[in-house]
């Protein structure tokens, strides 16, 4: 994914279904200037994560 289309999931008011790594996530912010990503995983939103946008996927 690339971080324009990210940031468009991220500040949607639909929920989108992304997946890292094979695990749902929820993104919670984009910094399109490092392409990377503020991510947890739906199942538990206490285990934040920074991602490349390039691991996520629809």
């Amino acid at each position: 994914m690339d971080a324009q289309r990210a940031q468009e999931i991220a500040s949607s008011p639909n929920m989108i279904q992304v997946n890292c790594n094979g695990q749902n996530v929820y993104i919670e912010h984009v910094d399109q200037d490092k392409g990377m990503a503020t991510i947890h995983p739906l199942d538990n939103p206490n285990n934040k994560q920074s991602v490349s946008v390039n691991d996520l996927s629809e």
